[in-house]
């Protein structure tokens, strides 16, 4: 009995080299990327609340703009994936430039979008600030932040277009390289620029914007010097500019598959920034506290949501080859992995969740705000990480109708309405808010245990 459900849940050595050796460097990247942005929100927390809230709101923002990016290359790398486990590398060219377009238009339209809107967006979750904070001081802050943060739209395009190429392929460690180096001049820029060290001027929250579009140049340079010296090894880098025309019907086999995600990843953003704004309702402060809990969550985070990514690569690879049955039976073992992981972490996070704010040059309420927020995503980490491995595996079949109501429909049509329903009709705490938010999610993991269940997802798409 013991025997079966081992082998019915957990993999052998094997399984484990292959999990980790894709998994492990995701974890690096991310863990050194998330260190850093702490190291980031320390250093524009040291100035003051207003600062650190500014430039939060417009990395809420952005993150709609990261998100959008990341659907749009994600959603044909499912087909990249499986031409890659199909040995197809004219098929993996077409994604890349299917990608390069689709990636221009998002970028164009973001950067229309922050010029003209900018400023509308990040007042809006500035108001029913009355705790004392100065919703003036932190607009100022960040639309100076802004102004700078968007010359870096193009850096983020190209990257993410080639680094995603990378890991749906099964190389992680470049990406990996590029990510640590890119936030390793981040992070020496931010000390520079902000604080104004070694002859650098004082430039604070100006500083730490430009910063951060020297990192995403440097980041985009390693990725495309790497792929393009290393074509013979990669062949299908080689003759991708030939043409950048994509044939039609792969045109819109690429559009019917991927659109979903992209829509879904583009809303499913835009409710956490509903969400955010509902939030800021109660305050300053709460801007303060949750965007300091938000960077503590991301630092804890990384092995499940790396497990969801080796979930994306590893099962889209053994679909494409027609392993159909030893995709189920992986997707069961990676889902309890990421899950045992997030059980591991969460503890650890809920354990050490009062240090944390105590780095940050703000006030007691903000602290004791991110303190509360950090509790609570610290006991959610494992619901978390089942919803995030199941997304990946559901999509990993090209069922992207279904991810997408099961993801982004449920935040716009569940999530969103409840935060705003108890924001502004209700005068309970905002922490409460915020656990019920999480706790509705619960109906997900119901939803996505029923979807796992039935394996409507296990298909081999390209050779449909």
């Amino acid at each position: 009995m013991k025997t079966a459900i081992r082998s019915r849940y957990f993999g052998n050595r094997q399984f484990y080299k292959t999990v980790f050796g894709i998994a492990v460097p995701i974890m690096i990247q991310n863990g050194i990327t998330n260190f850093v942005s702490l190291l980031d929100n320390i250093m524009v927390g040291q100035i003051g609340t207003e600062q650190m809230s500014g430039v939060a709101i417009v990395n809420q923002l952005m993150f709609i703009y990261f998100l959008c990016m990341f659907g749009g290359v994600s959603g044909v790398g499912i087909f990249t994936a499986q031409y890659f486990g199909y040995k197809d590398h004219e098929g993996i060219r077409n994604t890349v430039r299917y990608k390069l377009w689709l990636g221009l238009i998002i970028a164009v339209a973001a950067t229309l979008i922050f010029l003209f809107f900018g400023s509308t967006l990040i007042q809006s979750y500035l108001n029913g600030t009355e705790d004392g904070g100065d919703p003036v001081a932190a607009l100022h802050y960040g639309e100076e932040y802004l102004k700078v943060i968007l010359i870096s739209l193009p850096a983020i395009y190209l990257s993410m277009t080639y680094s995603s190429t990378l890991r749906e392929c099964g190389q992680t460690k470049v990406p990996m390289f590029a990510s640590v180096i890119a936030v390793l001049v981040n992070l020496l820029f931010n000390y520079l620029l902000i604080f104004g060290k070694f002859g650098f001027p004082e430039l604070g929250v100006i500083g730490a914007a430009i910063a951060t579009v020297l990192s995403r140049y440097v980041e985009m340079l390693i990725v495309l010097v790497w792929c393009s010296r290393h074509r013979h090894s990669h062949p299908y880098f080689k003759g991708i500019f030939k043409t950048l025309r994509v044939p039609k019907e792969l045109v819109a086999k690429f559009f019917k598959t991927g659109m979903p995600i992209l829509v879904n990843e583009g809303l499913w953003s835009v409710g956490i920034a509903l969400l955010a704004q509902a939030y800021s309702t109660r305050g300053l402060n709460v801007v303060a506290g949750h965007n300091i809990a938000n960077t503590i969550n991301n630092l804890f985070n990384i092995v499940f949501i790396a497990m969801g990514d080796a979930v994306a690569i590893l099962i889209g690879q053994l679909l494409g080859a027609g392993e159909l049955e030893k995709a189920k039976d992986w997707t069961r073992k990676l889902i309890v992995t990421g899950m045992l992981s997030a059980l591991l972490t969460g503890s650890i996070m809920f354990a050490t969740s009062g240090l944390f704010p105590q780095i940050y040059n703000t006030n007691e309420q903000a602290r004791s705000i991110a303190t509360a927020f950090i509790m609570v995503q610290a006991v959610a980490m494992l619901k978390d990480s089942f919803l995030h491995c199941s997304y990946f595996a559901l999509r990993s079949g090209g069922k992207t109708i279904i991810t997408f109501l099961f993801d982004s429909v449920f935040m716009m049509v569940v999530s969103v309405p409840l935060a705003y329903v108890l924001s502004r009709y209700t005068d309970i705490s905002v922490v409460w808010i915020f656990i019920w938010v999480h706790a509705a999610d619960l109906i997900k993991c119901l939803i996505g245990y029923i979807l796992l269940k039935k394996g409507v997802w296990i298909r081999n798409i390209v050779k449909e």
